[in-house]
């Protein structure tokens, strides 16, 4: 046997499974190459969608269910209640005041115009925050706050105003919940970016989007006939006009569209 062939014929036989082997190793770098640049971040696809948003908590945040009941108001409620009348004789978990005196806003309303009508003429005043004005109903609305988180949308937690033609304050309806109780120890909660990544995987957050206003609130998660449990909610403000709501413990879209919403007098 000629040896010298052998030799050749290994050689030759070792470099062909060289070359084999590179191909293979080039071949699957290749491809998780081609995965690293094609799995793109969620940030990579807002950016894609051109959606932007303002600056983010980047600090864990914790919260808990709470609990609360409507509270009903009484005559003595009433009487401590100058220069209005109460619309229905009845108390009931709801207040009618009519203004004997109308007040005069401001041509441009600020928050600030109501702020110490709130403090010296209304219950529990300083425990609600500017929600929005509505120059189609002529309607001011005021959310109750719990450790100035905001109450969204909850018709046992606002104030809403009334005002006239001249743009003067003729009455307000009132509700307010008592009685908050923290139902469980703090929790973590879902990072806002994973609260937007939910509204963007269900085509809430529509290309080009601007998500203007973060916020933490609580909304109704249980209504019971007494009381009510509330979870901490994200809310997502978009365009400077459009709210998105999000449950920061379960994720959940929630829709107050089809809520019953408080009634203008």
């Amino acid at each position: 046997m000629d040896w010298n062939k052998i030799k050749t014929i290994f050689i030759v036989t070792f470099l062909i499974l060289d070359a084999y082997l590179l191909f293979q190793f080039m071949k699957i770098r290749d491809a998780n190459k081609y995965e690293v640049i094609t799995k793109t971040s969620f940030e990579e696809k807002l950016q894609a969608d051109e959606i932007t948003y303002v600056e983010l908590p980047e600090t864990l945040i914790k919260a808990q269910y709470l609990s609360a009941k409507p509270k009903i108001f009484t005559k003595e409620d009433i009487a401590k209640l100058k220069g209005q009348k109460m619309k229905w004789e009845e108390p009931s978990t709801t207040l009618f005041m009519n203004l004997e005196k109308p007040m005069q806003l401001s041509s441009k309303f600020e928050p600030a115009d109501l702020a110490d009508f709130l403090k010296d003429n209304v219950l529990y005043g300083d425990q609600y925050q500017f929600w929005e004005k509505d120059d189609n109903q002529k309607t001011i609305t005021y959310f109750q706050s719990y450790d100035t988180s905001p109450l969204y949308q909850n018709i046992n937690g606002m104030i809403i105003f009334k005002y006239n033609e001249k743009n003067q304050i003729v009455s307000y309806q009132q509700s307010y919940l008592e009685g908050v109780e923290e139902l469980t120890a703090k929790e973590e909660i879902l990072p806002p970016l994973k609260a937007i990544e939910t509204l963007h995987q269900k085509g809430l957050l529509k290309p080009k989007s601007k998500i203007t206003k973060v916020e933490l609130g609580y909304s109704t998660l249980v209504q019971l006939a007494a009381s009510q449990v509330l979870a901490p909610t994200w809310r997502f403000e978009v365009n400077n006009k459009e709210s998105l709501y999000v449950n920061a413990f379960e994720g959940q879209i929630i829709d107050f569209k089809n809520d019953d919403k408080m009634s203008v007098e």
